[in-house]
């Protein structure tokens, strides 16, 4: 796993950067947590690429599962990527509201996290 390391506002964030999928489970979720934690980042940039689809169909489950370990941890995360391309108003209207607080957030571009 390749870490880019950003320094935003004070705060020490780390992008991965890679094309192959990293996180399908909460467990590997806890593991990139706990392993970037523990190397001193304050927040996690992880691509769409690198996330399981099924994280993205809401009925799975794995979304809530992950992002609320996330949460519990009080590691902020931003997810990168072009997610108009899914159809599902459910996953917007989460989308929507997790991009109201700054714990789980949801951008287009990694310009809009690294500003």
């Amino acid at each position: 796993m390749h870490i880019e390391t950003h320094h935003i506002n004070g705060i020490k964030a780390a992008e991965i950067v890679m094309d192959e999928i990293i996180l399908r489970t909460t467990a590997e979720g806890l593991d990139l947590l706990g392993n970037l934690y523990y190397q001193g980042f304050d927040k996690i940039i992880i691509h769409k690429r690198n996330i399981t689809p099924d994280f993205f169909d809401l009925k799975t489950g794995i979304a809530g599962d992950i992002l609320q370990k996330f949460a519990q941890y009080q590691m902020p995360l931003v997810i990168v990527g072009d997610f108009s391309t899914f159809d599902s108003k459910s996953l917007h209207d989460f989308i929507f509201e997790s991009n109201k607080g700054k714990q789980i957030n949801f951008v287009s571009t990694l310009s809009e996290v690294v500003k």
